[in-house]
């Protein structure tokens, strides 16, 4: 059977990306074959389709990280045929080919049921950018931090991960201040939930070792500087949750915030995540997310428009979410 995806190959020609038909025999190794409904793109599948860093580790390769739909065909007891499913990570699109398409077969292992109460399209305009805020939430909470302990930054405020994590913590009744670089969005992060917003320009400078104590904690997808000055203006206690870099991997930072202040920093990894927390977080977005607002962030476009998708999100182009539906 003939199937459409978006493959990146490497070769003496070159890198690059293109959708073309596939067939079954081309599928990887796996318990399960999934009829994928949509998929989504992410700041690291517009890392792999673009080649700006090395995410796909194995050509040719399917690009997408993410994926829903329905199960196929399964020789583990756990999927049936006709079961919605979800996948995140687990090296699906970088070293087993992913969710930019429109069949998968992955391993059984790396399977979620579909949480109730969510569409295939809104699990993928949550995708892994949402479940990655999830997470970052959590550790938030677990650490202590109350919806009365006092604010919470957000980095990255008009991406993925920022526009969840301001809907989730805003509907969980926590004060939050977003930090961005389009401050022509305001209206828009205030719409989502933010009470404040302030120019990244605030925090991706080299900064002090120690700032004011400004937040409670942070859930910061910037990296480098940005990073270094949110923990630096964290109060005494508080935790920052790191699961991105926009910025940049480094970490220009002092260990005054954490040996004078307390502070954890915590850092949140959604690719390998053990399934018990990952079931877990998908199961609050199905309870805690705003579906309405979900909705206001997405936007919907077809296979072949996720080429150019993938130089934009890394452009900073993108507002929320992007899905796609593999089928057009």
């Amino acid at each position: 059977m003939s199937f459409n995806a978006l493959l990146i190959e490497k070769d003496d020609a070159g890198y690059r990306a293109s959708v073309k038909a596939l067939d079954d025999t081309q599928l990887p190794e796996g318990e399960v074959t999934v009829r994928v409904a949509y998929s989504t793109i992410n700041y690291k599948d517009g890392l792999a389709i673009t080649g700006k860093s090395p995410v796909v580790r194995k050509f040719p390769l399917v690009a997408g990280i993410d994926f829903a739909g329905t199960v196929e065909a399964s020789t583990d007891p756990r999927f049936a045929p006709g079961q919605a499913v979800v996948l995140n990570g687990w090296g699906v699109g970088e070293t087993h080919s992913g969710g930019l398409a429109q069949r998968a077969r992955v391993k059984a292992d790396w399977l979620l049921p579909l949480p109730a109460g969510l569409t295939p399209r809104q699990a993928m305009a949550i995708g892994t950018a949402g479940y990655t805020a999830m997470l970052c939430v959590m550790a938030i909470e677990k650490h202590g931090i109350a919806p009365g302990s006092g604010d919470i930054l957000v980095t990255g405020a008009n991406g993925g991960v920022g526009t969840v994590a301001i809907t989730l913590l805003a509907k969980l009744g926590y004060r939050v201040v977003a930090s961005t670089g389009r401050l022509q969005e305001a209206d828009f992060l205030k719409s989502l939930g933010a009470v404040d917003v302030i120019s990244r320009d605030e925090l991706s400078a080299p900064g002090r070792p120690l700032g004011k104590e400004r937040w409670a904690g942070a859930i910061d997808a910037v990296g480098s500087h940005t990073l270094a000055n949110a923990c630096a203006g964290t109060r005494y206690g508080g935790a920052v949750a790191a699961c991105g870099l926009a910025q940049g991997m480094d970490f220009p930072g002092s260990v005054a915030p954490f040996i004078l202040r307390g502070v954890t920093l915590y850092g949140i990894d959604s690719v390998m995540c053990p399934m018990p927390r990952r079931a877990e977080a998908w199961a609050r977005l199905a309870k805690d997310l705003d579906l309405a607002k979900l909705d206001t962030l997405t936007h919907e476009i077809g296979l072949s428009e996720a080429i150019a998708a993938g130089s934009d999100i890394l452009a900073g182009k993108v507002r929320g979410r992007l899905v796609v539906d593999v089928n057009r």
